[in-house]
């Protein structure tokens, strides 16, 4: 499968994470340079208001399936689609950690329900370091490559 704009990523991650209500789930598409998945894991699962993350862990299988790309998604089992302030930090982190590897973060879906909100789609999606690459564990609450980026489509459809 190639996820080659928001609109699919979306799509992907919400046959994957739609309708989940007992737990959140933190899930990654690992992308090879045409933006076909390599290997979809799921990194992390929690309980109804928080997951942990482990970016340490995410890292391990990036470069262990050789991806030029990643896409981040979870779910809200409350239903929101609206990225809270920790997704917004915790896509930033991974960020961090993977621009000076050249291993592009194309995209944060959030599913709630049955829709979904894509944070490149939003223009939310961050495309430089803020920081020095951060490995600690993250808490994540619904509370609480050149060619890869141009080929990435930011479109949304419902």
């Amino acid at each position: 499968m190639t996820l080659n704009s928001s609109t699919l990523s979306g799509q992907y991650f919400l046959a994957l994470l739609g309708g989940m209500k007992d737990i959140e789930r933190f899930m990654v598409a690992f992308l090879d340079n045409g933006n076909n998945v390599i290997e979809t894991r799921t990194m992390s699962e929690g309980s109804v208001g928080q997951a942990v993350v482990y970016p340490r862990e995410v890292l391990k299988y990036a470069i262990a399936c050789d991806c030029r790309a990643i896409i981040l998604a979870h779910n809200h089992p409350g239903g929101s689609t609206n990225f809270s302030p920790e997704d917004r930090a915790l896509t930033q982190r991974f960020v961090d950690i993977f621009h000076p590897l050249e291993i592009k973060v194309l995209d944060h879906i959030v599913v709630g329900g049955t829709r979904y909100s894509s944070m490149a789609e939003n223009g939310e999606i961050p495309h430089q370091c803020n920081s020095k690459a951060n490995y600690e564990v993250i808490a994540l609450g619904e509370a609480a490559v050149e060619e890869n980026q141009d080929s990435f489509q930011y479109t949304h459809s419902f």
